[in-house]
């Protein structure tokens, strides 16, 4: 025999929308949604929050700039360790001046960083997230540029100067005066941080990590290589100038020291170095703004 069905419950007749408990929800019918959030304009506040929290988060800037550190008090504390210990005569040379070295190579680090501040997400694809959510390339780059400068430019004076401090109460002669020390840390700050700006104009231009990174690494030496092979006396004034305007020379610049004995001097390399970097950044604002991503 067949089982008969279960008996069906009753039909209940849903209850009417009106009926309902109120809930709290947007009316959609005209394909419209009114968002809860308040909505505003975005700023170049924003802007700087948002490279802010990209700068301090990727491992790239905790490794250029620890490395820069460790470069820049490394060697200028065993330059002055060795000097000390050796019992050299330093008296005729700028105590400050064995700083020098470390902030060379420090250079290289303070590059590294700016070419990557924005050649890499153009590598990542990060760059259309970045110009989704600020579809204002000019305050993009505004804010890169400002937060990596004053990052580099804090990190680099604190180092500058703890190294001028040491290598002070290390080494004998005569106190460093006020100019020597402004120079010698915040304009070497300033220096370091505006020729990494000039790199992160570069990788804004080039789009490319490795090549921004190669043509800022021969920016800093190509000069100084060339002059080191041109022999001939026609070639003399070049080769000169060449010396002179080299970043090498410029830097030693503010450690009252300097390769030839003539070229810029005092903060005539802050000056140049500023101009130069105006018209790389001019460059980079037309370019981001005419070219697809």
């Amino acid at each position: 025999m067949t089982t008969p069905p279960p008996p069906q419950a009753p039909y209940q007749q849903a209850p009417a929308l009106s009926d309902a408990p109120q809930q709290n929800w947007q009316d959609t019918s005209a394909g419209l949604y009114d968002s809860p959030i308040p909505l505003r304009a975005a700023t170049l506040g924003d802007a700087l929050a948002s490279e802010w929290t990209k700068i301090r988060s990727v491992r790239s800037t905790m490794w250029t700039l620890g490395i820069m550190i460790v470069l820049v008090l490394g060697f200028g504390v065993t330059t002055a360790v060795l000097l000390n210990v050796t019992e050299a005569h330093t008296e005729s040379v700028p105590k400050l001046s064995f700083g020098f070295f470390g902030v060379l190579l420090g250079s290289i680090c303070v590059i590294t960083l700016g070419v990557m501040t924005i050649a890499s997400e153009y590598g990542t694809g990060l760059i259309r997230t970045t110009l989704t959510a600020c579809p204002s390339r000019a305050r993009v780059l505004t804010a890169k540029a400002i937060v990596f400068f004053l990052l580099t430019f804090t990190i680099t004076t604190v180092v500058t100067t703890a190294v001028a401090a040491l290598q002070s109460a290390m080494l004998d002669g005569s106190a460093p005066t006020g100019g020597e020390w402004l120079r010698a840390t915040v304009g070497v700050g300033l220096y370091m941080a505006t020729l990494g700006l000039l790199s992160l104009a570069v990788g804004a231009l080039i789009r490319h990590s490795a090549g921004a990174i190669t043509i800022m690494i021969g920016v800093v030496l190509l000069p100084l290589v060339l002059a080191l092979f041109m022999f001939t006396k026609a070639l003399a004034g070049l080769q000169r100038a060449l010396f002179e305007y080299s970043i090498p020379s410029q830097l030693s610049a503010f450690y009252d020291t300097s390769v030839t004995g003539s070229g810029p001097s005092g903060w005539d390399p802050l000056w140049i170095m500023l101009g130069v970097t105006a018209v790389a950044m001019l460059a980079a604002y037309i370019t981001l703004e005419n070219r697809d991503v």
